[in-house]
């Protein structure tokens, strides 16, 4: 999972932080000439249509074939002559362009090993389905997401949370370079099938540092019994790395595996486009309907409508009123489930019931000291409370649970990085392409504008009003749960020189 990067000459692109390093100075190239740069460098020698060149740096977008010849020119002026007087970047007339410098691949030597954790730590890889049924392949991803779930809420352990788990989907299971990469020493590995009302399921716990095997055990049950098995697996592997059982905190649980299923795939499709968000939409309100009380559901519920995509055109005051009732109702149907807490105290805060949210974010975290969502909305709010510090320990603790996360962590830590006025951070942060998105951009573009890069900011600006034509400064401080004026102002500030609207 390490990424790579391009050392040629005196230069070394890091594509994945957004900069190109002469020695040890930044070297000032714009987004674009960095996708374009990154494309050539990656297949040295080889002759670059300019079709595919125009579709690295403008994805999806009509463009001039101007704008790439001006940008192939600044890049040219920005890297100097090569070794012996001549281009980096030659022209194939009527064709494209050819990188010719020698290219070394690199490690991502950027990214330090991340050291185990002082009590055990573990991930759970997703569980393989052995049916050959795509159709049961939620099942699959459901109890693997369950068993993070359940070993989360651990006290004693240190869990890697399910984002970062499932990246290793289909990728072969080296044992010790995986549990390297999330910096944990334990994995649980395994398989599930499900077919004729019954379920069977094959379990692995690893110890990577010596290779041992610490138990292994497969379950042949009726379908009814899949919880029970579920809480049974957890209940060996906390004895197995704590050497002791524990008594769960009552969890609930969905009494209908029809609703079961949909609420897992419906978690799949929130985060794309419009279009899923609302399939999203009506799997979860059917498993509400097949079952009334699965707390699972309505959190979820809860979340699609506050983001807004439930209906074209965002978010709408009766959306947010709907949420954040959806998740009162998740909490009350389940108190011990972090994800729900968490839910609700974020909603709570946009609703500025700061208090009630303060207390709910501690409620969570108590239940559930793994659960790396948390953390992350919770340094969201507090960046906006002007509590900046524990903004910064609160996402560093979300990305350390979540070493490979959803984009809006990085938005989120690109925020933080913004308020404390780390400028040059901020920017390498926004600008990698975990996070580079429309919504981003603002923040963006207010980092440049701080660092006087007043061009690249307003194009940032400009980007963005293509996807937020009614942006204004004035709503969004408005709407924005902030409790600190000096850092209302300060966000205003970097928006206004940004060139966004008032």
């Amino acid at each position: 999972m390490q990424e790579l990067r391009f050392a040629f000459g005196p230069f070394v692109l890091d594509p994945g932080a957004g900069t190109l390093l002469r020695g040890d100075d930044p070297v000032a190239v714009g987004y674009r000439g960095m996708k374009l740069l990154e494309a050539l460098v990656g297949r040295p020698g080889e002759i670059l249509g300019k079709g595919d060149l125009m579709d690295a740096a403008w994805p999806g977008m009509a463009v001039e074939e101007g704008n790439l010849t001006v940008q192939i020119s600044q890049l040219r002026k920005l890297l100097g002559p090569a070794a012996g007087g001549g281009e980096w970047i030659v022209t194939v007339p009527r064709i494209g362009y050819r990188f010719l410098g020698s290219v070394e691949k690199r490690g991502d030597a950027t990214r330090k090993p991340l050291p185990l954790p002082d009590k055990p730590s573990i991930a759970v890889l997703p569980f393989a389905n052995i049916g050959n049924d795509p159709g049961q392949e939620s099942f699959a991803d459901g109890l693997t997401e369950d068993l993070i779930t359940d070993l989360s809420r651990t006290a004693g352990l240190f869990v890697i949370a399910r984002n970062s788990a499932f990246s290793y989907r289909g990728k072969p299971t080296d044992v010790r370079a995986i549990a390297a990469d999330l910096g944990v020493r334990y994995l649980l590995t395994g398989s599930a099938r499900r077919a004729a009302g019954r379920v069977r399921i094959n379990a692995q716990l690893v110890d990577a540092v010596s290779g041992d095997h610490l138990w292994a055990e497969r379950f042949d049950r009726a379908l009814d019994d899949i919880f029970a098995v579920q809480d049974e697996v957890t209940g060996r592997i906390v004895e197995a790395l704590l050497g002791h059982l524990r008594a769960p905190l009552p969890r609930n649980r969905p009494s209908n595996i029809e609703a079961y299923d949909l609420c897992v795939r419906a978690r799949k499709l929130m985060d794309d486009t419009p279009q899923s968000a609302r399939e999203a939409h009506l799997m979860l309100t059917r498993a509400i309907l097949l079952d009334p009380d699965y707390a699972e559901a309505y959190r979820w519920l809860a979340m699609n409508h506050w983001m807004g995509r439930v209906h074209s055109g965002g978010p709408t005051k009766p959306d947010r009123s709907i949420a954040l009732e959806l998740a009162r109702k998740a909490v009350a149907l389940d108190p011990n489930d972090a994800g729900c807490r968490w839910v609700l105290a974020y909603l709570l805060a946009y609703e500025r019931s700061f208090a009630e949210a303060d207390a709910e974010f501690a409620r969570a975290i108590v239940l559930d000291p793994n659960e790396a969502d948390t953390f992350a909305a919770l340094s969201d709010i507090m960046v906006l409370a002007g509590r900046i510090e524990e903004g910064l320990e609160h996402i560093a603790k979300a990305f350390r649970l979540n070493p490979y996360p959803a984009s809006w962590y990085y938005l989120t830590l690109g925020q933080a990085h913004y308020a404390a006025r780390d400028y040059h951070a901020a920017v390498e942060t926004l600008r990698r392409d975990e996070t580079y998105s429309t919504s981003s951009r603002r923040f963006l573009a207010a980092s440049l504008a701080q660092l006087g890069r007043l061009d690249e900011a307003r194009a940032e600006a400009e980007l963005f009003l293509v996807g937020n034509p009614h942006f204004t400064t004035r709503h969004w401080a408005e709407t924005e749960p902030f409790r600190d004026a000096a850092t209302l102002e300060h966000f205003i500030d970097g928006y206004r020189k940004a060139g966004l609207p008032d």
